[in-house]
C-alpha cells in the first residue's frame, strides 16, 4: 500500500486568506473564567463546564498543525499519525484547562468469571460524554429520538444518565471531524494522573461501533508510549498469509502532547493497544487522552456510560494540592 498524506489546512482557511500570525500573549485561566465566563451546563453535570477562552478557541482552530503521516506497512494496520495535531502554542494551556475544569470519576466495577466475582479499580481518572445514533439531544438537552424527534422512553438508557459534549470538547470534535472525514457521537476522556496510570493491552472493537471503525485519539500533557501489536492468529499449515500476520513487529509510538493518532479500517479488528506504566521521564506531570468515536446503537451508550462514570463519587482537580481530589457540591457555591 501506499502511503497518504493529509495536506495541513486550517479551518480558518475555508474563510480567509493565508495569512502570517504572530504567538498570542495567553493569559492566566484564573483572569479569564469568571464568574460570568459562558459555560456548558446540563442536569447531569455535577457543576458547568467554562467554554473555552478567546485566545485557546483561536489557535485550536488553526489545527492540525503538521501533516498527518499514514502508517499501513504492517498487516490491517492502518494509521494516520499527526505529530503534532494541536501545535505547541496552545497545547498546553489547552491541557492545563480541560484537567482543571472537567469532572472526572475513578471507576469501580466488578467482573465475573465463572463462580469467581472481581472487583476492578480503573488505574485511570475517566468521564465521558454523548449519546449513540438513536437518540440526540434537543435543544432544551432532552433526548430525543434520532429518527422522529420525539421523546425517548424513560426505559430507553436505564442503567446511565447521558449528557451532551461541552462545548471545550466540542470544538476539538469539529475540526477533528473535518480532517478525517469522519463523525463522531462520543468523547472518551482519560486522566494520567502519573506513571502507576496505564490501560492495558485492549481492542475497540466492539460490535456497537460497527465493522471499520474509526477513533480519533489526542494526548496532552506528559509524553507516554503508545504500544501496538496484531492479534495472534492461529498458523495454518503452508499458509503465508497467517504466517506474515504472526511475523507483524509490535509498534512503539511516543505520543507527545498535541499528537493525535486516527486509528481506521481494520486496526481495531486485528490490533491491541496500550498505555504502559512508567516509572521515569515526565509521566508524573499527568496525560490527558481525548477519544472522539462513533456508537451506532444504544448498547454503546450504557457501555462507554457504565465503564467511565460508574457509581463512584466526582474528582476534580485542585489547583493548590495539585492533584485530583473527592469533590463536593458545597464547595462550589
Amino acid at each position: 500500500m501506499s502511503p497518504t498524506i493529509l495536506k495541513k489546512r486550517s479551518l480558518t482557511e475555508f474563510f480567509s486568506p493565508n495569512s502570517q500570525k504572530k504567538a498570542k500573549y495567553s493569559p492566566p485561566l484564573d483572569s479569564v473564567i469568571s464568574k460570568d465566563h459562558p459555560c456548558s451546563s446540563h442536569p447531569t453535570y455535577p457543576f458547568p463546564v467554562p467554554h473555552l477562552p478567546n485566545h485557546i478557541a483561536e489557535k485550536l482552530s488553526e489545527s492540525p498543525h503538521t501533516e498527518g503521516k499514514a502508517i499501513n506497512d504492517q498487516p490491517d494496520l492502518d494509521l494516520l499519525y499527526f505529530q503534532p495535531f494541536v501545535a505547541k502554542s496552545v497545547e498546553k494551556v489547552f491541557f492545563e484547562f480541560l484537567r482543571s475544569q472537567l469532572f472526572f470519576y475513578r471507576v469501580q466495577y466488578k467482573i465475573r468469571r465463572g463462580t469467581i466475582e472481581t472487583q476492578i479499580n480503573t488505574p485511570r481518572y475517566t468521564t465521558v460524554f454523548g449519546l449513540d445514533e438513536t437518540s440526540r439531544f434537543g435543544p432544551d438537552g432532552s433526548i430525543v429520538e434520532a429518527a422522529t424527534s420525539g421523546p425517548v422512553a424513560t426505559t430507553k438508557y436505564p442503567t446511565c444518565q447521558p449528557r451532551p459534549i461541552p462545548q471545550c470538547l466540542d470544538e476539538l470534535r469539529k475540526i477533528t471531524e473535518v480532517f478525517t472525514g469522519t463523525t463522531y457521537n462520543f468523547c472518551l476522556v482519560n486522566y494520567y494522573a502519573s506513571g502507576a496510570d496505564s490501560i492495558s493491552y485492549h481492542s475497540d472493537d466492539e460490535r456497537f461501533l460497527g465493522p471499520l471503525p474509526a477513533i480519533a485519539s489526542f494526548s496532552f500533557g506528559a509524553k507516554r508510549d503508545f504500544l501496538m501489536k496484531h492479534k495472534p492468529v492461529l498458523p495454518k499449515e503452508g499458509d503465508a498469509a497467517t504466517a506474515e500476520i504472526n511475523n507483524a513487529k509490535p509498534l512503539k509510538l511516543p505520543l507527545a502532547s498535541g499528537d493525535m493518532v486516527l486509528m481506521r479500517g481494520k486496526t481495531q479488528a486485528n490490533w491491541l493497544h496500550s498505555i504502559p506504566k512508567r516509572k521515569s521521564g515526565e509521566s508524573d506531570k499527568g496525560r490527558i487522552n481525548i477519544t472522539f468515536r462513533k456508537a451506532m446503537v444504544k448498547g454503546g451508550t450504557e457501555n462507554y456510560y457504565q465503564y467511565n462514570v460508574g457509581l463512584g463519587g466526582v474528582w476534580r482537580w485542585d489547583n493548590k494540592e495539585k492533584e485530583m481530589r473527592p469533590w463536593q457540591s458545597k464547595k462550589e457555591d
